[in-house]
């Protein structure tokens, strides 16, 4: 009889900080596993207990004890199935992020996390220690339909990343490896992930089940993509990003390959297709997860606004989502018509509040005070506050998260209203260069076969239509050669000498990164927004406001 285990991988939303809950659901879902899927391991995220990132949760003593409390009535649960269940293990002065494996109602083992990534948004060595004395955590699996028994190895995300913790379980006789993970989403990160478990597999001949958690967690967004790995170095097609799935395969020993039984393979890996999901399925679940049921925006007939109005309608049903038109004595006509144009093709209420009133009474107001003082920028931003005080008192007295509307370059370069189009509670595109906000707009026009965002806001020049005949690019570098220069340095961390030396013109790259410099402060106020990027701001690019270096 051929020594064969079906394996299920819950790829799975479980909440940061909803402990009893996830708790309760991961009890179910072992049984699920065994009765349904007729599953003889299951594999649930890394640290699904408590939801990943936990951040500071972790530095409180009866979170840990919560967590483990909760591990041990999952524990119970597990009876006629082997479950690994990833959560945080306080020992002593010390915490661990750790991988349980249990069995017959009990902790059978646990496996310490050896690699703890503290880069990008990672910073686990705040929270977590390494056991010097860990050893390889391997156990053994009998299938229901075998007569033989399969070594089965288990280790923690990062620890893939190096070779050594592999070839350490590989060494204690894993043929079978399973991967628990919570890795957030970026853009090309696949290729990356699938060229390194192929890697793997080859320095050790072990098969590998890498589980990747789904879900978004304030400005991070894990799309699951979780992906088998024969022995010989066959990496399987990835499981489809960004959604709830229960994934099984069943597993060969004597050829440690995989033969998948459940596995929804992903369509579409293209970035643009990749992005517009990340920013969905983030906005849908930081919404969801805060209670809030219904959006607002304003919604001014421009590029950005109409491309945060579809990813809402997408993320959350046009029913859920208000558009607000506020026209100013600035604002074209074509802008009025766009905006009702894109409503009406999705579905979406539109309301209309003109701000000439409350503008001319801030104007009125600051008469005395300004005597004798050119208009300038204070006057355009006064127009963008107006209109951030309306959306902000429309959250406030009929509930629903506002949402703003910047894109990364904006953020980059300070090109955006502090108090005023800044205003918002979750910011959906913070992560998106403007050219990538344009073809992401494309993108998602032409999988529609029709214009859910009209052509003619895709075509026209930017303008935040603050003053009269106002361009975006009266103001700052062509949006091409702009995003080519934050690019590199934002993303790449190039100094201003390596960009001018790929090309670009001295003073152009001067004033760009002048004005990255001085809007450090803006940022820091700034709503957080799903990250899609190698390098986002926030969470992940984090800059001194008060800072001295310049090169």
């Amino acid at each position: 009889m051929p020594n064969t285990l079906r394996i299920a991988l819950a790829q799975f939303d479980f909440p940061v900080g909803a402990v009893e809950k996830n708790a309760e659901r991961i009890a179910a879902m072992i049984a699920q596993a065994r009765d349904e899927h007729g599953a003889d391991v299951v594999l649930f995220p890394e640290l699904a207990v408590s939801g990943y990132p936990p951040e500071d949760l972790l530095l409180r003593p009866s979170f840990l004890a919560d967590c483990e409390a909760a591990l041990l009535r999952i524990a119970g649960a597990a009876r006629g199935i082997v479950a690994v269940v990833g959560w945080p293990q306080a020992a002593g002065a010390v915490v661990y992020n750790a991988a349980s494996v249990l069995r017959d109602g009990q902790v059978e083992a646990t496996y310490r996390k050896r690699e703890l990534p503290n880069y990008a948004v990672f910073d686990e060595r705040r929270y977590f220690d390494v056991d010097p004395d860990g050893e390889a955590c391997v156990f053994e699996v009998r299938g229901r339909q075998s007569q033989a028994s399969v070594q089965v190895g288990v280790v923690i995300c990062e620890d893939l990343w190096f070779a050594e913790p592999l070839a350490a379980t590989a060494k204690a006789g894993a043929s079978l490896v399973l991967v628990p993970n919570a890795s957030p989403f970026e853009r090309d990160k696949h290729a990356q992930r699938d060229a390194l478990l192929e890697t793997r597999v080859q320095e050790t001949g072990v098969a590998l089940a890498y589980l990747n958690v789904v879900g978004g967690q304030d400005a991070l967004v894990f799309d699951g993509a979780s992906v088998l790995a024969d022995g010989d170095g066959t990496v399987h097609p990835a499981a489809t990003a960004f959604e709830d799935h229960w994934l099984t395969a069943d597993y060969h020993d004597e050829t440690r390959s995989f033969t998948p039984v459940s596995w929804p393979n992903e369509a579409d890996e293209g970035r643009d297709a990749l992005a517009w999901r990340a920013v969905v399925r983030g906005t849908r679940d930081y919404c969801r997860k805060n209670g809030f049921e219904k959006v607002w925006l304003g919604l001014s007939g421009g590029i950005d606004s109409s491309l945060v109005m579809a990813i809402a309608v997408d993320a959350l049903g046009a029913e859920n989502v208000i558009a607000v038109r506020m026209p100013s004595r600035y604002t074209a006509d074509m802008s009025n018509d766009l905006a009702a144009e894109q409503c009406q093709t999705q579905g979406v209420r539109l309301l209309a509040l003109p701000i000439e009133k409350p503008f001319q009474g801030y104007l009125d107001t600051l008469a005395e005070t300004f005597a004798g003082k050119a208009v300038d920028v204070t006057e355009e931003n006064l127009q963008s506050r107006t209109r951030g005080a309306l959306l902000m008192a429309m959250s406030n007295k009929f509930g629903g998260l506002l949402l703003t509307t910047g894109n990364k370059s904006e953020y980059a370069v300070g090109y955006a209203t502090i108090y005023g189009d800044m205003c918002g509670g979750y910011a959906p595109i913070k992560d998106l260069y403007k050219t990538e906000v344009f073809a992401l707009a494309r993108w998602r026009n032409a999988i529609a076969g029709a214009p859910v965002i009209p052509w003619a806001v895709i075509d026209r020049p930017p303008s935040a239509e603050l003053r009269e005949n106002q361009k975006d690019q009266d103001s700052l570098p062509p949006y091409d050669v702009l995003d080519a220069i934050l690019l590199r340095h934002v993303d790449q961390e190039q100094s201003r000498d390596e960009i001018v030396a790929a090309g670009f013109e001295p003073a152009t790259v001067d004033r760009v990164l002048r004005l990255v410099r001085i809007s450090e402060w803006k940022r820091h106020q700034a709503a957080p927004g799903p990250k899609v990027s190698h390098r986002a701001f926030g969470r992940e690019r984090r800059y001194p406001i008060t800072n001295g270096y310049s090169a």
